[in-house]
């Protein structure tokens, strides 16, 4: 937004840093507005970012190191986004063992309509205030929250919501659903619930399961209700109550019912399944939207690249994989990191033939091609039960 960059900035970095400070302590530091711009959704749709000046992204790089000591003491262990030593896998391997561990036999995934955007920055500041009483630090975060946006060279007010990209953003998220969410359904739980209820829950994106199906329409009703006293609402269209557990399979088909639906979380969609012994297991393959959108982009890039050299394509192409493989790389998910690296070669191959003269390009050589850039995958993490009994020993 300010047009500096980092590079600019490190240049007598000392300097600028102190009289930043200053200007922070005197009250003199100005917020400014956030540059929107929009990025594609897997859906079609686009999702918008605020992106932040330099110096407004390292004072919020600053109190989000003071705040997080303060949160983590209080952040429940279900909550697992944009938390120091936490991350999605440790979030979806703690939804694996719930689901095998508990008695759940009912999924309610849901999904809350444009949270960042519609966060009340009343509520937010009165959440904050229960554990904060540093008015600088209020000062500050009221700041950020009503510095607006910038698009198009507009600039336009932001009474509610926090700009998705800024660094403070997601510790605000948080907060606000420490209170709205985590708080609640902890009670809940534990005075109202009469089987076993577990939640996991990544920044805006949450999963419940539930051993009575009662219970799930019930706090389904409830959490609607809730939501709306804090100016947010479920999304209609992807909030879902599905039967999923141990006994899916067969209480369905006693129906006539068919197989257990899925569903998806943190980029992997969820199915019942049953291993080598014949017990019940949740299998996750990645959620078929995010690769055919990643398969696309790929596409995409080695049309503009056609007539670049070999080896430079291949080395991006590796690059590719080399990103991709890392998160995705879960057991039980082989079939769909050959699938990805297999429909790559095929796109790449289908472009080598028709940048050639010839048009055809021989099996050999494209094997030699596959053997040196495109690299196998492997999977790389553990099972769910493993890393988590790892992390909480007892």
């Amino acid at each position: 937004m300010d047009g500096v960059r980092w590079q600019e900035y490190e240049e007598g970095l000392e300097g600028r840093l102190t009289d930043l400070k200053d200007r922070i302590h005197r009250g003199a530091y100005r917020a400014q507005p956030s540059r929107r711009v929009y990025i594609p959704k897997t859906d079609g749709r686009r999702r918008p970012l605020g992106i932040a000046a330099l110096e407004d992204k390292t004072v919020q790089q600053a109190a989000v190191t003071i705040l997080n000591e303060i949160y983590e003491v209080d952040f429940r262990g279900f909550s697992y986004g944009f938390r120091p030593g936490r991350g999605p896998h440790p979030a979806l391997d703690a939804l694996n063992v719930g689901i095998q561990r508990k008695r759940v036999n009912w999924i309610l995934d849901a999904d809350i309509r444009g949270f960042f955007d519609n966060m009340s920055h009343e509520r937010t500041m009165k959440f904050v205030q229960h554990r904060v009483a540093d008015k600088r630090i209020l000062r500050l975060i009221q700041k950020w929250l009503k510095a607006g946006v910038s698009e198009d060279g507009e600039w336009s007010e932001t009474k509610v919501g926090t700009p998705q990209g800024a660094v403070i953003s997601p510790l605000l998220a948080n907060v606000y659903l420490h209170y709205v969410f985590d708080l609640w359904i902890e009670a809940w739980r534990k005075k109202v619930a009469d089987g076993d209820v577990i939640a996991v829950r990544y920044a805006d994106d949450l999963v419940l399961g539930f051993e009575h199906r009662a219970e799930a329409e019930r706090i389904l009703a409830d959490f609607r209700g809730r939501l709306a006293k804090f100016g947010l609402e479920l999304h209609a269209e992807k909030t879902r109550l599905i039967e999923f557990g141990r006994f899916a399979r067969s209480n369905r088909q006693g129906r006539g019912e068919g197989e257990p639906e899925s569903f998806t979380f943190l980029g992997f969609t969820h199915y019942c399944g049953i291993n080598s012994a014949g017990k019940f297991t949740i299998r996750r393959q990645t959620a078929r939207k995010r690769l055919e959108a990643k398969l696309q982009q790929v596409k995409q890039t080695l049309r503009a690249r056609m007539h670049e050299p070999v080896p430079k394509v291949g080395e991006w192409l590796r690059r590719v994989l080399n990103g991709f493989y890392p998160y995705h790389a879960v057991p039980g998910n082989w079939d769909s990191l050959k699938r990805f690296r297999l429909q790559i070669g095929r796109y790449w191959r289908h472009v080598l033939k028709r940048r050639s003269q010839r048009g055809r390009i021989t099996l050999e050589r494209m094997a030699r091609l596959y053997d040196r850039w495109l690299i196998q995958p492997r999977v790389v993490h553990p099972y769910p039960s493993e890393r988590f009994d790892a992390m909480y020993l007892r």
